[in-house]
This record gives C-alpha cells, sequence and structure tokens, in this order.
C-alpha cells in the first residue's frame, strides 16, 4: 500500500483539523498542515506530496496565487478545493483529483 502525502492549505483551524483527522483515517493517505499561502509554497519545496488540498480560509486571490505558484515549482501536482459538505464529499474530490493526475 502506496502512503500518498496530502497537504492541506487554509487558514480556517477548527475545520482544518477535521479534514486532518478525516484524512489521517484512511490508511493510505497521511495529511500535513498550513495555514497560509507563504508556508504551503515552503513546505512543498520540502516535501514531495501526492496532493494539495486547499481548504477553507483562503482568499480568491490567495487561491489563484497558490495555484500559480504550485504549477511553477510542482506541475505534476494536483489542486484541487474542498467545499465542504462531510467526508463523503472530501473523499470524492480526493480521489477523483489523484485519478486525473
Amino acid at each position: 500500500m502506496q502512503v500518498i502525502e496530502i497537504l492541506i492549505v487554509g487558514t480556517n483551524k477548527p475545520i482544518l483539523a477535521t479534514i486532518e483527522r478525516l484524512i489521517n483515517k484512511e490508511g493510505q493517505w497521511v495529511a500535513t498542515l498550513s495555514y497560509s499561502v507563504k508556508e504551503a509554497t515552503s513546505i512543498c519545496l520540502e516535501k514531495d506530496f501526492g496532493l494539495l488540498l486547499i481548504g477553507a480560509g483562503l482568499g480568491e486571490d490567495e487561491e489563484v496565487a497558490l495555484k500559480q505558484q504550485i504549477a511553477i515549482l510542482r506541475p505534476k501536482l494536483p489542486v484541487v478545493k474542498h467545499y465542504g459538505g462531510g467526508s463523503g464529499l472530501l473523499f470524492a474530490e480526493i480521489y477523483q483529483a489523484l485519478a486525473t493526475s
């Protein structure tokens, strides 16, 4: 079983903690949290991730900047936005993003 590292970026700490807990319950996924675009960009340079998940709290401009930076630094890294709605939607978003990468 291959472990997939998932970087979660957002500013809403309680929501990110919930997402982290749900992701870490899946045996093949390991979550890392980041609370800013700058921090996420730095973490992406230090570690290989299988997915970048955008959580709650980033503004539209921050999301665009993050996607642009990641496209340059890690062009093959899938980036997906989590829209909320529970673990079923979260898992579907992750599986879909991983399947298209």
